[in-house]
């Protein structure tokens, strides 16, 4: 759903793009939505026109796409059990896998800044993933954190994770 909120008091909606699954997520660039669409992978939709919005392409990730966060031409899906999936949006019609990394647990969040990938696994973990090199992502660190992590952000040099019931957890982005 489109929603537009310029008038908070009376939200309108705008335009409906109903995808085949199930819509987890979704980061804005431009005028193209990508969408984590559970089942369905990463789902790029045109909203340039809010009251039609167009699909224009999907990769289907094998897993279930969680979440999506974009650098540059490059879409990272947090894809469940399959780990971190790396896919080449740059052109939107034909998005094409670039590389992967698998991790011992579903991967639930991620957040990209700069050459790095901040992914949680919603068992306590964080990891640091170095994307330099899509097709060769690097491990570079692991926190583990009590508690069941939910979300994960990057701000500056700090990165901000949602521990469910253990609250939130603040650490320097390395």
């Amino acid at each position: 759903h489109i929603v537009d909120v310029s008038n908070p008091a009376d939200p309108t909606l705008r335009g409906v793009c109903d995808p085949p699954g199930y819509a987890l997520d979704v980061s804005l660039v431009g005028h193209l939505a990508y969408v984590a669409d559970a089942q369905s992978g990463l789902l790029i939709v045109d909203v340039s026109n809010p009251a039609a919005p167009i699909l224009r392409g999907a990769y289907d990730t094998p897993g279930i796409a969680y979440d999506v966060s974009l650098m540059g031409h490059l879409a990272f899906v947090a894809d469940g059990e399959n780990g971190l999936q790396i896919i080449d949006v740059s052109n939107p019609a034909h998005p094409t896998l670039r590389g992967r990394y698998s991790l011992p647990h579903a991967v639930e969040d991620v957040e990209v800044m700069g050459d790095l990938a901040y992914v949680v696994d919603g068992r306590g973990v964080l990891y640091v993933i170095n994307v330099t090199d899509p097709a060769h992502p690097v491990l570079r660190d692991v926190q583990a954190i009590p508690g069941l992590e939910s979300g994960v952000t990057v701000a500056g040099d700090l990165v901000y994770v949602a521990n469910g019931p253990g609250g939130l957890f603040v650490f320097r982005a390395r």
